[in-house]
């Protein structure tokens, strides 16, 4: 049975280390002592917190089919006359952009605001939540 470090645990929910602990201490998550007496998650526990999480509700202002979505916050934009690339950090990972320089200043992106990237085939969509 694989067991995670509450540490990487935390990483790949992309949450603190305290939420991991938190949700140790309620019940959410088991865990037990590892190597080193430090404490350990159980890795199908953690999977299954993680559909679970992925499938909570959004405040229900966006509905939509694609399912890949990551919240995130932008880290640059860089525009011409025509296109933008707008680089996004996305709890562990780097989400890039290309659209219009009209629908990226539509959107008010700069370096700073929160976004959602939905990803859907080689397509990335980037939304700012209301």
């Amino acid at each position: 049975m694989p067991q995670l470090r509450i540490s990487d645990a935390s990483r790949l929910l992309g949450v603190s280390d305290d939420t991991v602990r938190r949700w140790v201490e309620a019940g959410r998550l088991r865990a037990g002592a590892g190597e080193g007496g430090r404490k350990v998650v159980d890795g199908a526990d953690l999977a299954r917190l993680a559909q679970e999480l992925a499938d909570e509700p959004t405040d229900g202002s966006v509905r939509e089919s694609a399912r890949n979505r990551f919240r995130g916050i932008v880290t640059k934009v860089t525009k011409d006359t025509v296109m933008a690339q707008v680089d996004m950090q996305c709890g562990p990972f780097r989400v890039v952009s290309l659209m219009s320089r009209e629908a990226c200043d539509e959107l008010g992106l700069e370096p700073g605001v929160v976004t959602v990237a939905s990803v859907k085939s080689t397509q990335v969509v980037v939304e700012v939540p209301t």
